[in-house]
C-alpha cells in the first residue's frame, strides 16, 4: 500500500510517500510560500532533487500539483493506489492519545484546540480538507504531537493553579514533538536490545523539548500548555518567571499579544545573541568570538543539562540519553557541552565519535555511566506506520 505522510504549515506542505509495510520512501518534497508571492516546491526522487517555481494560491493547488508529480514520476498509475494519508497535527489536547481516522468530530476537536496552537492546527485543518477533496478514497488519519505525552501522571501535567482552570479551560501540560520522541525511544530500545528502559530523549532543534520515558511511556516532558515552555529555543524563551509578563506589560506598555510575540519570536537564541535564531549562525558567531553568541550557547546548553539531570532523578537512573532533531543531530558543540555538563553523574564524551553530523552513533565514551546516542528522527515514517495500520 502507498501511504502519504503530510505536514502542513500555514504556508507550507511537506510530504513523503512510502510503500508500506516495507517503509520504502518513494518520493518526498516540500511546497513553500503557499499563498505568498515567490512560492515554489522541491521534489526528491531516486536521490535527485528538483526545484520548481510555481504560483500556489492555496493548499488544494499544492495537492493537485503533488498528484501530477506522482503521475509524472510514475510513483502511481492512478490515485486509487494511495491507500492512506496521514496528517501531522500539533495539538490534540487530552482528547487524543493515539492516531485516529479523520471524521467531522475529529476536525471539530482540532479546530477547538486551535487556540493552543494558532499557527499549526488551523493549517492542519486546511491540509486535511484539501487532501479529502483531492484524494477522496484514501483513508485520512491525524497523528498528534501531543498523543505520546498522554501517559504523564497527573502530578506532572497539572500546574499549581486553581483546579477549575484545568476543568474549565484545559490548562495543563501537553508537550510536543511526541511523534519524534516515540520514534527515537523505539529505536533506542532496539539498540539496547530490550523494552524495559529508562530513556531521556532530547529533541533539540529550532523548537526543542526533552522527555523522560520509562518502559516506552512518557512520564514527563519539558514543553507545556504551548511550545513556549521548557528549553531555550531559536526564538522562544522557554521557562521564565511568569510575573515577568505582567512586569513588562506594566513597564513597557505591551499588550498581551505583543508580549506573546516577544516571548515566541524575539527571544531565545535570537534575543540573547542579537544575531540569529539559527544554531548554525550562533556557532559561527562563537567561532568569531562574539560574546553574546557564546553566552546564548552557554545558556542553551545549561537548560538542557538541567532538564536531563531532573529527569535522571525522576526516572531513578537512565539507560541512554538520545540526541535528535536539527541541533541534536548536527551540533557537535552542543552535544559536547551537554555531556561535559553531566560529568557529575558520570557521563563522559568521546570527542572523536562526537565529531559527526546526522548519523546514528554512540557519542559517549566506553566508560561513560550513561551511553549517549545520536538517533536521527523520522516523524514521517511514524505517521506512515500508524496510517497504514488504520487503513488496513
Amino acid at each position: 500500500m502507498k501511504v502519504l505522510s503530510v505536514n502542513c504549515g500555514s504556508s507550507s506542505l511537506k510530504f513523503q510517500m512510502y510503500e508500506m509495510p516495507e517503509e520504502k520512501v518513494l518520493i518526498s518534497g516540500n511546497f513553500e510560500r503557499i499563498g505568498i508571492e515567490g512560492s515554489f516546491y522541491t521534489v526528491k526522487f531516486n536521490g535527485e532533487k528538483a526545484k520548481k517555481e510555481v504560483a500556489l494560491e492555496n493548499h488544494k493547488e499544492a495537492f493537485q500539483i503533488l498528484i501530477q508529480e506522482l503521475l509524472d514520476y510514475k510513483v502511481v498509475e492512478n490515485l486509487e493506489e494511495v491507500g492512506g494519508i496521514g496528517h501531522r497535527v500539533v495539538q490534540g489536547g487530552d482528547y487524543f492519545d493515539k492516531t485516529v481516522v479523520v471524521d467531522d468530530e475529529v476536525i471539530a476537536k482540532i479546530e477547538e484546540l486551535s487556540t493552543l496552537a494558532p499557527l499549526h492546527n488551523p493549517a492542519a485543518i486546511i491540509g486535511i480538507k484539501a487532501a479529502q477533496e483531492v484524494f477522496p478514497n484514501a483513508t485520512q488519519t491525524v497523528v498528534f504531537d501531543t498523543a505520546f505525552h498522554q501517559t504523564m501522571p497527573e502530578e506532572n501535567y497539572l500546574y499549581a493553579l486553581p483546579y477549575d482552570f484545568y476543568e474549565k479551560y484545559k490548562v495543563r501540560r501537553y508537550g510536543a514533538h511526541g511523534t519524534s520522541h516515540k520514534y527515537v525511544a523505539l529505536r533506542a530500545n532496539e539498540i539496547l536490545g530490550r523494552e524495559n528502559t529508562r530513556l531521556i530523549t532530547c529533541h533539540i532543534g529550532n523548537g526543542a523539548s526533552i522527555s523522560a520515558i520509562k518502559d516506552g511511556k512518557c512520564i514527563n516532558t519539558s514543553m507545556g500548555l504551548t511550545p513556549n515552555a521548557g528549553l531555550i529555543m531559536g526564538s522562544r524563551c522557554g521557562d521564565i518567571d511568569a510575573t515577568i509578563v505582567t512586569y513588562l506589560i506594566d513597564k513597557k506598555g505591551f499588550s498581551a499579544s505583543e508580549i506573546e510575540k516577544v516571548m515566541n519570536k524575539e527571544s531565545g537564541f535570537l534575543g540573547i545573541s542579537g544575531v540569529s535564531s539559527d544554531s548554525r549562525d550562533i556557532e559561527a558567531g562563537i567561532e568569531a568570538g562574539n560574546e553574546k553568541c557564546i553566552l546564548a550557547q552557554r545558556m542553551y546548553v545549561k537548560r538542557i543539562v538541567d532538564y536531563i539531570a531532573k529527569y535522571y532523578m525522576e526516572l531513578g537512573g537512565c539507560d541512554a540519553i538520545i540526541f535528535t532533531a536539527g541541533v541534536g543531530e548536527n551540533s557537535m558543540g552542543v552535544r559536547l557541552g551537554v555531556m561535559n555538563g553531566l560529568a557529575a553523574i558520570g557521563v563522559k564524551a568521546d570527542p572523536e565519535a562526537n565529531n559527526i553530523r546526522g548519523e546514528e552513533r554512540m557519542v559517549s565514551a566506553a566508560d561513560s555511566s550513561i551511553p549517549c546516542y545520536i538517533i536521527p528522527t523520522d516523524e514521517e515514517v511514524m505517521i506512515a506506520r500508524d496510517t497504514y495500520a488504520l487503513a488496513q
